[in-house]
């Protein structure tokens, strides 16, 4: 397996908050001067879902499937400071040093699947991902994933690995197959499958 090595960045200026969702992620520019759709560890869900975002889109990174590079990202204490909305103040003070970030693609679009029509074996692969990660979080409504220079781009994998926030029974667990995802209409190639 490769060594994956993330590169880390400091988060330069705070662009604007993305209210989907419950983390409320925000766009940030950063030291190198690129865009970063960035994850706070303040944020509800915890640390707990930068892990799974973390090896959720590492893994389907290894498995040829295109996700935006991810990067740790340091958020130093005086972004909260000059914030003037008191929730996003509060997640700024709470995020204070090491975070991760999503390169932002600039122009993407939300996937339609009226408009983009997805080879079957990709489609395929990306149910595969979603059951092997336990990603209950692509939905019909909410797909997580992107066009981008007419490439499907798979975002959002902070709902994956659920297990970890509860080890009961995980041996038990492991072995069962994942009947939360539902082949929906976002799988073109799939509609007559069945689970």
């Amino acid at each position: 397996m490769n060594n994956i090595q993330l590169r880390e960045v400091n988060v330069t200026r705070y662009v604007t908050p993305l209210r989907e969702g419950g983390s409320m992620p925000a766009i940030a520019e950063a030291d190198d001067d690129f865009l970063y759709v960035l994850k706070f560890r303040g944020a509800g869900q915890g640390t707990r879902a930068l892990i799974a975002e973390l090896i959720g889109g590492e893994i389907a990174r290894i498995l040829g499937l295109r996700v935006p590079e991810l990067v740790f990202a340091h958020l130093d204490e005086a972004f909260g400071r000059t914030e003037p909305d008191e929730e996003i103040q509060d997640l700024l003070k709470a995020s204070v040093g090491l975070n991760l970030a999503l390169h932002y693609l600039s122009g993407a679009i939300t996937f339609d699947p009226t408009v983009t029509v997805v080879d079957a074996k990709l489609a395929s692969q990306i149910v595969w991902l979603d059951c092997f990660l336990t990603n209950m979080d692509r939905t019909c409504r909410n797909t997580n994933m992107l066009v981008w220079h007419k490439e499907l781009w798979l975002i959002d994998h902070g709902a994956s690995l659920y297990f970890h926030h509860s080890w009961q029974n995980w041996e038990e667990q492991a072995t069962r197959p994942f009947f939360l995802l539902k082949i929906m209409c976002y799988y073109p190639g799939l509609l007559n499958l069945k689970r």
